[in-house]
């Protein structure tokens, strides 16, 4: 997740009020790199490297519920918005420091849900919390469903969003256990062993037992990585990638007639 990523400075974003979401303005406007390129108004990737002919939905038993900081919803490269596009029960909510969105304190209390924060177990204060992926396929076991929440923010956000947030103080912490490398290039992590948002997704599903899913996802991360790396560089990806390839060719199979997700938007 970008928890474990590191990455630029904050703007003056106000997380203090959960009724605020995206209705006052940061005092100082964010700007990203490249914040002045002619974008798509779907995807927001440069309209060279658009994304939109590669999205492709997919379905999960396990759900992922983004706890995202403010700032990161202002910021293009933000890939947790790569997770809402592919996996169709993906939940987006806002953290303040005062009080937990509505919905999400509602669902934390759905009997329905089994929900773990997702963190590394590198403090022993709430080592009585850890569990590991065995929890995960112990609630579908018990026919729940598993909740992978992510705290969407840089890995100073993410620590402050654990340690604020104390109608977490109650969930299992599943740290992320993977030896993948980040493949991530619009951010520079600390480590190669720090991931970010969609890909410590990607790897949760996976281990989880959602593999087709994971598998459409990684695709996506990955034409979204090598679509937005060209397009800095001014550069038309051409001919398609593999990834490319593969998602192209499933987004016209669930269009056929017939195709249970041929009536489904994008």
């Amino acid at each position: 997740m970008a928890a474990f990523d590191s990455s630029a400075g904050e703007s003056s974003v106000n997380v203090d009020s959960p009724t605020s979401e995206h209705t006052r303005p940061p005092r100082r406007e964010f700007k990203a790199r490249g914040s002045f390129v002619t974008r798509c108004d779907h995807c927001q990737l440069p309209v060279l490297n658009c994304l939109c002919p590669y999205q492709v939905k997919a379905e999960s038993h396990a759900q992922v519920w983004l706890l995202t900081h403010p700032i990161e919803h202002y910021k293009p490269t933000n890939t947790g918005r790569l997770i809402r596009d592919v996996i169709t029960t993906t939940q987006v909510f806002t953290w303040y420091r005062v009080a937990p969105d509505a919905q999400l304190a509602a669902l934390l209390k759905d009997p329905r849900y089994a929900p773990f924060v997702i963190f590394p177990d590198d403090q022993p204060d709430y080592a009585d919390r850890v569990v590991g992926i065995d929890a995960v396929h112990a609630a579908k076991a018990q026919a729940r469903i598993p909740v992978f929440i992510i705290l969407d923010g840089t890995w100073r956000q993410a620590r402050r969003m654990f340690r604020k947030s104390a109608y977490l103080d109650g969930l299992p912490v599943l740290p992320l256990k993977s030896e993948r490398e980040t493949r991530y290039r619009l951010r520079k992590p600390a480590s190669k062993a720090h991931l970010c948002t969609a890909e410590v997704a990607i790897e949760l599903l996976r281990q989880g037992g959602d593999t087709a899913a994971a598998d459409v996802l990684d695709d996506y991360f990955e034409v979204f990585n090598d679509s937005y790396a060209a397009s800095r560089l001014h550069h038309k990806i051409d001919p398609p990638t593999a990834a490319m390839q593969r998602l192209a060719k499933q987004r016209a199979s669930d269009s056929e007639p017939g195709h249970p997700g041929a009536n489904r938007g994008t």
